[in-house]
């Protein structure tokens, strides 16, 4: 992987950023911290091309962002938009979850990770048989 310098006042930034984490952050941050979920080594609040984003898998490319209500609509969604047209140019795979789906949901959340990065097959659905009278 390249690394490219990264400005002090971006280290500073990211710094801050893990401190001061959401509910929602903080509880994925629990499942994917010290390779927990399936060996994937995340980072947080981790700068990448003028950007912090809130959780970094480097070894898959992999970024999960975790959006408030801010993040719906207008420049919010602008905003996201551009930077994941950037990121995505250098080889990054973006997931977005909302607040509330990390809050109520957070083991769908961690399969869906672990899916989209290569180290889990999806889990079929059992198909339910109607009974027949």
């Amino acid at each position: 992987m390249t690394r490219r310098p990264v400005p002090l006042v971006n280290r500073r930034n990211a710094r801050k950023m893990r401190k001061a984490l959401t509910d929602a952050e903080l509880k994925l941050w629990n499942e994917l911290r010290a390779h927990r979920l399936m060996g994937l080594p995340f980072r947080r609040q981790m700068p990448i091309s003028g950007y912090i984003v809130d959780f970094a898998c480097p070894s898959k490319k992999l970024i999960v962002e975790v959006d408030g209500s801010q993040h719906g609509s207008g420049a919010g969604a602008r905003s996201d938009t551009a930077r994941d047209e950037t990121l995505k140019s250098l080889g990054w795979s973006i997931l977005r979850f909302w607040n509330d789906d990390v809050l109520r949901d957070i083991d769908n959340v961690c399969q869906h990770i672990v899916i989209v990065a290569g180290v889990a097959q999806p889990v079929p659905v059992p198909l339910i048989q109607e009974a027949h009278p």
